[in-house]
C-alpha cells in the first residue's frame, strides 16, 4: 500500500497529507487493530470448519457495517428506496447464503481429504505430523514452551508507542451520529462476542 500511494502521490505530497489528517490517523489504526482482532476468530474457523466454511461466515462482518452505516451514520439517507432495496436485498441475500453455509456439516469423505492435504503439506514444508494432527484435531501440541525473543519485544513496544503516540494527537472527528443506536448495537456486538467467546472456550479452550 505504501508502494502504491507513494507512486500515485508521489513522497512529499503523501507526507503533507499524512501531516494533514494527523488528528484521525488513530481512529483508523483502531480500526484496524479491531479488524485483527476479527481475523483472530477467523483462524479458529479456518481451523475447525475448515477454509470454504470459515472464511465465507466470517465476512458476515457486512451484516454490522450495513447497521452501523444506516442506523448509526445515517450514509443512505435521502436515497432513493431503489438504493436501500439494493443494499439491504443484497446484505439479506448474503446472510441467507451464510446460513446455508453454516447449516452444512463435512462428511466423512471431506474429512478423510483435510488428513490428507494436510499429511501431503507437512511433508512438503518439513513439519513434524503429530503437531499437524494436534492442530486439527484442537488439541495442544507437547513441547516446550518458546519464549518471546528481543524482535518480538521490539515489535509489541514500537507498535504500542505508535498507538500512544498517534492517540495523544488525535481528535475526535465531527461526525453526525444517532448515540442511541449507536449504543444498542455495541450492545449487541458485545453479547454477541461474550456468547460466541464463551462458547469458543468450551469448545476449544482457545487452542
Amino acid at each position: 500500500m505504501t508502494a502504491l500511494a507513494l507512486s500515485y502521490r508521489g513522497a512529499i505530497p503523501l507526507w503533507h497529507e499524512i501531516v494533514g489528517a494527523r488528528t484521525v490517523l488513530f481512529w483508523l489504526m483502531l480500526g484496524g487493530f479491531v479488524w485483527v482482532i476479527g481475523d483472530l476468530f477467523q483462524q479458529y474457523a479456518a481451523k475447525y470448519v475448515g477454509i470454504s466454511r470459515g472464511v465465507p461466515l466470517s465476512n458476515t462482518n457486512q451484516l454490522w457495517g450495513l447497521l452501523w452505516g444506516i442506523l448509526v451514520f445515517h450514509e443512505l439517507q435521502g436515497g432513493r428506496q431503489r438504493v436501500y432495496a439494493h443494499v439491504i436485498g443484497g446484505s439479506m441475500l448474503m446472510a441467507l447464503g451464510a446460513v446455508a453455509i453454516a447449516l452444512s456439516s463435512a462428511t466423512d469423505r471431506e474429512h478423510s481429504r483435510w488428513q490428507d492435504a494436510a499429511e501431503r503439506e507437512s511433508k512438503r514444508y518439513g513439519i513434524e505430523g503429530a503437531y499437524v494432527r494436534a492442530a486439527m484435531e484442537g488439541r495442544e501440541f507437547q513441547q516446550a514452551p518458546s519464549r518471546r525473543s528481543f524482535i518480538d519485544w521490539l515489535l509489541v513496544c514500537g507498535v504500542t508507542a505508535i498507538f500512544v503516540t498517534l492517540a495523544a494527537m488525535a481528535r475526535l472527528p465531527r461526525v453526525d451520529i444517532d448515540l442511541r443506536w449507536a449504543a444498542s448495537v455495541s450492545v449487541a456486538m458485545l453479547l454477541l462476542l461474550v456468547g460466541c467467546g464463551i462458547a469458543l472456550w468450551r469448545i476449544t479452550r482457545f487452542s
